[in-house]
């Protein structure tokens, strides 16, 4: 049996269609069990078993790794996450879990300049120490997360603090392929593996192209480092450890530039989803003028990854 945690996330929600795609038992762990979790269509419920179980609640953790023997680990960066993914593993490990994939990010290092990836180092390293068989996978950008920018784009103009430099984005159906590569294949299990797409884009290369897709002239502006987090914490409503974490990835970017690896391709013996793939796949919600969009807290938040 295989334990999703994250089952709602886009990550998440991605491995569990690829699992049951491939006839593999699953029990989906979510906060809200009541929720529907959206199938391929989005509109129907999978078909796997889903169970509440809470990060903070160790007794519900307990519960839902009765009977299962791997366990895939993403949570929602946050303040608590370091503390929140120790204790799952540590209730993993005496449940009789044998192996987990920790989604971590890039830079996972004891000195990195991202705070939260210094944390994803710090779970890392529990995992370790654990002695358990673990595989990491270190995503770049999402490129779902590039959806948040549609209100940005109706209003013409992304901020950002990356200047001409390229990102690497990563769409994370592939992530959810890698990771169900991992739970049930052999060879996989164990490494630690850095994910991107096929190219690195930049601002600059992002508004050209999301300019041809929707029909509209979108520019973007780069701001200092200080005055962008300002900026999300102003605009979007970001609380301080959020616009941190978003300033500091994407000043990542500039101090160490990024390229593609070709990990996704050598793990899956096909090439990663193009960028240029998923903007037309979602061209109509990047030419979406909604009133509804108009007022979310996107146009300043750049790029969230992760």
């Amino acid at each position: 049996m295989i334990v999703v945690m994250g089952a709602t996330g886009a990550t998440g929600n991605a491995l569990l269609r690829s699992l049951l795609a491939l006839g593999a038992p699953v029990r989906a762990l979510t906060r809200t069990p009541h929720v529907p979790i959206a199938g391929a269509t989005g509109t129907h419920l999978l078909p796997a078993e889903v169970q509440y179980a809470d990060a903070a609640d160790p007794g519900s953790l307990r519960t839902a790794f009765e009977g299962a023997d791997q366990l895939f680990l993403a949570m929602a960066n946050g303040p608590e996450q370091v503390a929140l993914e120790t204790r799952v593993i540590d209730i993993a490990a005496r449940a009789g879990i044998g192996h987990i994939v920790k989604i971590s990010a890039p830079a996972a290092e004891p000195d990195s300049p991202v705070a939260v990836s210094r944390g994803h180092h710090a779970v890392e390293e529990h995992l370790r120490a654990c002695g358990l068989t673990h595989t990491v996978l270190r995503p770049y950008a999402f490129m779902q997360n590039l959806l948040r920018l549609a209100p940005a784009v109706a209003q013409g103009v992304i901020l950002g603090t990356m200047g001409e430099a390229p990102c690497n984005y990563i769409d994370c159906r592939d992530i959810g392929d890698v990771a169900a590569a991992a739970l049930t294949g052999p060879g996989i299990a164990g490494g630690t593996y850095t994910l991107t797409g096929p190219e690195a884009v930049s601002y600059p290369e992002l508004v050209v192209r999301l300019s041809t897709l929707t029909g509209r002239e979108v520019s973007y502006v780069d701001l200092a480092p200080d005055e962008f987090r300002n900026s999300l914490i102003r605009n979007a409503r970001m609380p301080d450890w959020l616009a941190d974490h978003v300033t500091e990835i994407q000043q990542l970017a500039v101090t160490r530039p990024e390229k593609p690896t070709t990990t996704v391709a050598e793990l899956l013996g096909r090439p990663p989803r193009t960028l240029d793939a998923f903007l037309r796949e979602h061209q109509a919600h990047f030419r979406s003028t909604d009133p509804a969009a108009e007022r979310q807290p996107g146009p300043a938040s750049g790029v969230l990854p992760l």
